[in-house]
């Protein structure tokens, strides 16, 4: 696994290379908001998950996990901060896939990377764009089509293009039983996990985008239940 620290405190960055040689992971440390964008301009496709601290200098984490996403939509980022309220937890999983507050253990911050990319089943392929005709897909319905193990989604056989992590797994959780409403908290609960205390603004937030990448491809699939949260429903989606 390669990995992108961005972390300003050198003490944490070098107790985390000790254990990320242990697991043979090649590691690469950013110290400021500015190094970090500009290292991961330098190779944006080379790094499997990223770890970003919030508070930083130069730009912020903020600033930072704004300018990565502008660039990658799907590279896995893992936000690091000691601050612990609700508004910045949900500012910073509009970016983020993950959110470890300090301080944390490095066993903790090894436990959650590991989950974070076994979740993903990080691929080295890429896709075209095009459904190929050998694909195993976890759902298919005549319209949709999305596969677990590539981690990818088909709207009337075309790509719904940069799904960020999270985005895919809400799109999982829905498409899997379709027309069955979820509630906010269903969702948080599935997608980002029993141990998240965060806010369901969340849910709404990462909904939002996702249904502007789907409408790139075609009709509106993911549908709001007016008091109660959101239901995946393609059976009203025409060929155009």
């Amino acid at each position: 696994m390669k990995l992108l620290m961005i972390e300003d405190n050198k003490s944490v960055s070098e107790m985390m290379s000790m254990f990320f040689q242990k697991e043979q992971w090649e590691a690469t440390f950013a110290y400021n908001g500015d190094e970090a964008v500009e290292i991961f301009k330098e190779q944006p496709k080379a790094w499997d998950i990223i770890t970003l601290d919030l508070n930083l200098p130069g730009k912020d984490g903020m600033e930072v996990a704004k300018e990565i996403r502008e660039i990658s939509q799907t590279v896995p980022i893992i936000m690091l901060t000691a601050r612990d309220s609700e508004s910045d937890q949900v500012l910073g999983l509009e970016y983020a896939d993950e959110y470890v507050t300090k301080p944390f253990s490095p066993i903790t911050l090894i436990a959650r990377i590991k989950a974070l990319y076994r979740r993903l089943g990080l691929q080295e392929e890429k896709s075209d764009g095009q459904v190929s005709s050998d694909k195993k897909f976890d759902v298919q319905t005549k319209n949709f089509k999305l596969s677990s193990a590539t981690r990818e989604a088909y709207l009337l056989d075309q790509e719904i293009p940069d799904l960020t992590p999270k985005e895919f797994d809400l799109l999982k959780a829905l498409s899997g039983k379709p027309k069955q409403v979820f509630t906010r908290e269903q969702l948080l609960q599935q997608v980002w996990g029993y141990d998240y205390f965060g806010d369901e603004r969340t849910v709404d937030a990462h909904i939002k985008k996702l249904r502007h990448k789907v409408e790139q491809v075609g009709p509106q699939i993911i549908q709001t239940v007016w008091g109660v949260g959101y239901k995946f429903d393609d059976s009203d989606v025409q060929n155009q």
